[in-house]
């Protein structure tokens, strides 16, 4: 037993000690950039509600009515800190590649601190209570989307308001920013793994985020 703790210690400790090395490359900011926006948008898709834009004037006109969920008021609210979202994020150091990033505590930490709950000494360079900070790698992933967004802009305009039958992952990712060689992680999907800690939600969630794209549903 007391081997095995040393192991997972050693292991978490290279992998702590390693996360500037592992920074997130164009093509992982670009996923889970458009998996958030896109999954922001869904969430009002539905909406019933009615905007009037434009200018009360003394000549009597009336103000022109828009759906919201066809307006740029709904793309500005949902870009709107979509950048910030990033920072919910976690590193899980035993998955691979762009599956590293994912909601919730990853395994490595919840084995941690379930040592420290009983009284093993685990020193990862920083207090505990900093320990669900933001990492390096989550930190810079959000500056990284921050300037991706700005680049890519008007791309993001067009595909909401003329390409929505195409995922936006597709559109943007594959067509704009990232070159043939740069796309591996797009391939990359979570199926889940039962002895992962919330595995099951994430591989629903996943599989939800790669199929759903139909612009009805925005």
């Amino acid at each position: 037993m007391k081997a095995l703790i040393q192991a997972v210690l050693c292991v978490c400790c290279f992998a702590a000690g390693s996360e500037d090395d592992r920074l997130p490359n164009k093509c992982e900011v670009c996923k889970f950039l458009t998996m958030e926006l896109q999954e922001a948008l869904e969430k009002t898709g539905r909406s019933k509600e009615v905007l009037e834009v434009g200018e009360v004037l003394d000549t009597g006109k009336r103000r022109r009515k828009i759906k919201y969920n066809t307006s740029e008021t709904r793309l500005t609210e949902a870009v709107d800190n979509i950048c910030e979202r990033i920072l919910q994020y976690n590193v899980h150091a035993e998955r691979p590649g762009s599956l590293r990033y994912a909601k919730g505590s990853s395994q490595t930490m919840t084995t941690l601190k379930n040592l420290v709950n009983k009284g093993v000494k685990v020193d990862l360079g920083m207090p505990y209570e900093l320990w669900d900070e933001p990492s390096a790698e989550v930190t810079n992933m959000k500056k990284q989307c921050e300037t991706m967004l700005e680049l890519y802009e008007e791309v993001v305009e067009d595909w909401y308001f003329h390409h929505q039958d195409q995922r936006l992952e597709s559109f943007l990712c594959e067509n704009h920013v990232l070159k043939t060689s740069e796309r591996e992680c797009l391939k990359e999907v979570w199926k889940g793994d039962m002895g992962d800690e919330g595995g099951a939600e994430e591989a629903t969630v996943a599989e939800k985020e790669r199929t759903t794209h139909d612009a009805g549903e925005l």
